[in-house]
């Protein structure tokens, strides 16, 4: 079993779609590899032709719907109640890189709540999907956050700023805290698959400051869905707003928030 909504249809589709367009594109980054500047033109291209593709999907089955893209910033549609917010390509660095991490990302906001997500790998045809209240799934599996309590066994997800940029004082402090109570910390580059690993049970809890709302809102859709916790990572109450977003299972949470809060104070 799992979702077959009208509506889920709609993005996994849409998601597919783009997919291909990627898959088929980062099979020529290798071949680019020698030239710097034409390996980031070339990608530059490929996050602009799957959000393209993104866009005419979402708005033929899905007409009046306005948007969030990461590329085209917003547009208005008649329908005032729903917008699509997309990311064509998260994980641009590992894409350009040849790196087989990176995701295309879709959610959607109704009346200022996100309702669904979803998450896509071409590569490795992983498909993450959430629905409020008809739960999380990875293609046919139903997914569940991870049920470890014990900060020892925990890996937990972050993404670290480039030395120069905003947070990135902030994000060594939270890792050296961190890292001698736990099992582990991961920086893959791509924070929609961080969040989607979060609701597989993959990772028992991820961390970042900073993002953008097509970086995390399909990944809060699904590890609500999965029963896990999202939370504003300074206390706050708009993790879409402000970026700051810490999420985890319930048996990890206050663990995780007491420590990266002392970690700066």
């Amino acid at each position: 079993m799992t979702i077959n909504s009208a509506l889920m249809n709609v993005m996994v589709g849409a998601a597919r779609k783009a997919g291909r367009r990627l898959a088929r594109d980062f099979a020529e980054v290798e071949d680019l590899q020698i030239s710097v500047k034409g390996t980031a033109d070339f990608v530059s291209k490929a996050d602009h032709e799957a959000e393209r593709v993104l866009f005419e999907e979402l708005s033929r089955v899905r007409p009046g719907y306005g948007f969030l893209m990461e590329e085209s910033g917003t547009r208005e549609g008649p329908d005032k109640t729903h917008r699509w917010i997309v990311d064509p390509l998260d994980g641009t660095t590992n894409f350009l890189h040849g790196i087989p991490h990176f995701a295309v990302s879709i959610a959607l906001e109704r009346e200022g709540q996100l309702i669904a997500g979803v998450i896509f790998n071409p590569i490795t045809n992983d498909l993450y999907m959430a629905e409020k209240g008809r739960g999380a799934w990875i293609n046919d599996k139903r997914l569940r956050v991870s049920a470890r309590r014990e900060p020892t066994m925990s890996v937990i997800a972050t993404g670290i700023p480039f030395a120069g940029r905003p947070h990135h004082d902030k994000s060594l402090n939270e890792m050296r805290a961190l890292m001698p109570q736990i099992a582990g910390i991961r920086r893959f580059g791509a924070a929609a698959l961080d969040l989607a690993y979060v609701a597989a049970g993959k990772y028992e809890g991820f961390w970042e400051r900073g993002l953008s709302p097509w970086d995390i809102a399909a990944g809060i859709v699904l590890v609500r869905e999965a029963g896990g916790i999202i939370e504003e990572l300074n206390g706050g109450r708009d993790v879409m707003e402000t970026g700051d977003i810490l999420a985890s299972n319930e048996g990890l949470l206050s663990f995780l928030r007491s420590t990266l809060k002392d970690a700066n104070s």
